[in-house]
């Protein structure tokens, strides 16, 4: 069972016109930023095979980023990865979830937000939606879009800054990664608040 449209019916049915789901991809990694995507699904053209970015092929991933983008609204934003070793990284997620709705060309009605929590100070109507995207497009569709747009810059990243591996682990502590981080040190694209690199960092120091 894929996701399905029933969050945001129920949202309509309860008066609410402009719907956006809102999904984050990055909170686990050791490098990069996190990156949250809110989109608004038009329910007559909504692109076949959405699903949790996680189960599908990078390929996949690619083709269906395109048709959201030519269908439906779409804003992505993110947080730094010195916002997130100043706030924390739910708090930096949090903040670059409600920077991708405000980026929307109008207000949503209503916000789905994937998670059991919604933003501090988040300014729309909204409900957080658990597993939601496994369970709900408009979060499905946000889960994709966030997830190209990081995948793209890590990789970008790894051009600048070649031995960690960005270009497949996209920041994730892989084996290639933390040995790359023993010998090459950290980089200016680490999250210096993340055990892994704040271990290396202080042991450097010592």
């Amino acid at each position: 069972m894929g996701p399905d449209f029933e969050f945001e019916k129920a949202a309509q049915a309860a008066g609410y016109r402009r719907i956006a789901g809102v999904d984050e991809v990055g909170r686990g990694p050791l490098a990069g930023p996190v990156t949250a995507a809110a989109v608004v699904l038009d329910p007559a053209r909504i692109p076949q095979g959405l699903n949790d970015s996680k189960k599908l092929t990078a390929a996949r991933r690619a083709v269906l980023a395109a048709e959201l983008a030519a269908c439906a609204e779409v804003s992505v934003a993110h947080a730094s990865v010195e916002e997130i070793d100043d706030l924390n990284i739910l708090r930096a997620s949090h903040l670059a979830m409600s920077r991708a709705v405000a980026g929307l060309a109008a207000a949503p009605d209503h916000v789905l937000v994937d998670g059991s929590m919604l933003p501090r100070d988040f300014a729309w109507s909204a409900e957080p939606v658990v597993r939601g995207d496994a369970r709900c497009l408009s979060i499905a569709a946000a889960s994709i879009v966030a997830k190209i747009c990081r995948d793209r810059i890590m990789v970008d990243l790894a051009q600048q800054h070649p031995g960690y591996g960005w270009e497949t682990n996209m920041g994730y502590g892989s084996k290639s990664h933390m040995s790359a981080l023993q010998n090459l040190g950290a980089t200016p694209h680490h999250r210096r608040s993340f055990k892994p690199v704040h271990n290396i960092l202080y042991q450097d120091k010592t």
